[in-house]
């Protein structure tokens, strides 16, 4: 049996060709089942990047605590710290957002609700749309997170936010112009009165 032929075969059973729409439609099979149950979900999406994201946090941890033995300057320290602290704040998060979605897609794909049961559809629709909302905020949290937690990035952004993107926006939108200007335009003025009384 040649590897093309496997291939096909493969092709065959996860593909449909759809006459309604001309469209090739990939089935949900029994491999397709079990691959995103026990390695898409899980270990790709799940936690795979919680164990990478947790170690790389474990390790700059350990690299503060060195850094503190070392002699630096204080502020150095401190900065390290905060940074860290920051870093581990955000896994936290990270894997408080991301671990319903995983549950319940594996839990979805695994229990299909049918259509013909349109309340129970429903509901496992909305379950997956709130999930999926709880994980999609995990991608734009981090700014507020740094927020929060940390003073010196705070005062960083009040002084972009203010002093720099503030001050420009006034500029161009709310300049007025008070000055009085003379009218310089007098003896156009004069010149032309004077034609119109000669005619």
């Amino acid at each position: 049996m040649s590897s093309s032929s496997v291939s096909n075969g493969i092709l065959k059973f996860a593909t449909q060709y759809s006459l309604y729409t001309g469209c090739i439609t990939f089935g949900f099979g029994v491999i397709a089942v079990q691959y995103s149950t026990y390695f898409f979900y899980p270990i790709l999406i799940g936690f795979l990047p919680i164990v990478i994201a947790s170690s790389f946090s474990i390790l700059a941890y350990h690299n503060v605590r060195h850094i503190i033995r070392r002699q630096l300057p204080i502020v150095r320290r401190k900065l390290d710290k905060q940074i860290t602290a920051m870093i581990l704040i955000r896994v936290i998060a990270f894997v408080c957002l991301s671990l319903p979605y995983n549950a319940y897609r594996i839990y979805a794909v695994n229990f299909p609700t049918p259509r013909g049961m349109p309340m129970a559809y429903a509901i496992s629709r909305l379950l997956q749309t709130i999930f999926l909302s709880i994980y999609i905020i995990n991608y734009m949290i981090s700014c507020y997170i740094f927020i929060i937690f940390s003073t010196r990035f705070r005062r960083q952004v009040k002084f972009v936010l203010v002093k720099k993107c503030w001050q420009r926006w006034k500029y161009w939108c709310c300049s007025i112009n008070n000055r009085i200007e003379p009218d310089n335009n007098i003896e156009t003025r004069n010149s032309q009165m004077e034609s119109e009384e000669n005619i």
